[in-house]
């Protein structure tokens, strides 16, 4: 059977997804050129600030075959670019290569491009096929699409319940409610999302760290709420490690990856709608939410989430303690289980990206 776009498609995206946790602010992004139903050259974006995939993917072409470049096809799972940034245009490559055919899974809706990179090669009088695996090119960068289409980042809450419907002990009092495979896949979202936040009890109660010891990633920027500033200088937030932002009421200052931003009345809607903004004029294009249930809940009433990973421990039972967060408004996308852990998925419909 021969392969058909949807197949050359799919291999961009295989290819895209190497680039999760390396790109960011960048989309992900996969390209693969065919001749004659050959592959003769695959690449993807690797790092933030390095060359496209486009480029790596003409890169790739054995010298044996780069006569066979005018007369190929290249597939991109996003719209190429079309102005310069920290590379040149990947629409000029084409028009350079003389490629003739260029099949795209999705448009890129970042304003400098949105269009404007097939409408470059359109002009050139090159065959351009978009639309191919649409949805899942982008789902593949929801991140990227959430923040240039609603001007915020992608918001992932996350906490870990009992059966029983508990987070924590009386008093705040922490329980390991996942086991060790749980937390590898938790460290997996924190390598996966720009920034983290936890609100003040989590802070002084769990004192996490917030990194991604368990995986192999980038850290993410830590954001701690802490109205006024009561957290103590010992926790493993305020260590230097990895940049962290403390939101409080009090002040603004900045020391060796410690920064404080000081926001009026850190309370309610507003201050998440605000928070939203904050993270997007700084380039985050995704935030994950750890807690507590306080923060989480606030989040969830404002409707402000795209995202919600509920762990639930089938064989624990608190009776007692800190009740989880009441969801609403969600939708059941799947389930997943980690020796004997369950994490349901949940997606906000009210928010199209």
């Amino acid at each position: 059977m021969t392969p058909g776009h949807e197949t050359y498609m799919q291999r961009c995206l295989q290819l895209a997804r190497l680039g999760a946790g390396s790109v960011a602010p960048n989309p992900m992004v996969g390209a693969v050129l065919v001749h004659g139903h050959r592959i003769i050259g695959e690449g993807y974006h690797r790092r933030y600030g390095g060359p496209h995939a486009e480029v790596n993917c003409v890169n790739a072409v054995a010298e044996a075959d780069r006569h066979l470049i005018p007369e190929s096809t290249l597939y991109v799972s996003l719209e190429p670019c079309a102005h310069f940034g920290k590379t040149p245009p990947c629409a000029d490559l084409i028009v350079r290569e003389s490629i003739p055919r260029v099949v795209v899974g999705c448009r890129d809706p970042f304003p400098s491009v949105n269009g404007k990179g097939i409408d470059k090669l359109h002009a050139a009088g090159i065959e351009v096929i978009s639309g191919v695996l649409e949805s899942e090119c982008r789902e593949l960068n929801r991140f990227f699409f959430t923040a240039h289409t609603r001007h915020r980042p992608w918001i992932t809450l996350k906490w870990a319940q009992s059966a029983d419907g508990f987070i924590a002990g009386a008093n705040g009092r922490p329980v390991a409610i996942s086991g060790a495979l749980t937390a590898r896949y938790v460290h997996h979202l924190r390598a996966t999302h720009s920034a983290i936040l936890v609100g003040t009890n989590t802070a002084f109660f769990d004192n996490p760290q917030l990194n991604t010891r368990l995986w192999p990633g980038p850290d993410p920027l830590r954001i701690v709420l802490d109205r006024q500033l009561r957290l103590p200088a010992s926790l493993h937030l305020f260590n230097g490690e990895q940049p962290t932002l403390v939101l409080n009421e009090l002040r603004t200052e900045q020391h060796h990856n410690l920064e404080y931003v000081r926001l009026e009345a850190m309370t309610g809607p507003n201050l998440i709608k605000r928070l939203g903004s904050m993270l997007y004029s700084r380039g985050v294009h995704s935030l994950l939410v750890e807690g507590g249930a306080q923060v989480l809940q606030h989040f969830i009433d404002a409707g402000f989430w795209d995202e919600q990973l509920i762990i639930t421990a089938p064989g624990m039972r608190l009776q007692k303690g800190i009740p989880a967060p009441k969801p609403s408004g969600g939708a059941l996308e799947g389930s997943d289980h980690f020796a004997g852990d369950r994490v349901d998925r949940y997606r906000n419909p009210a928010n199209p990206y």
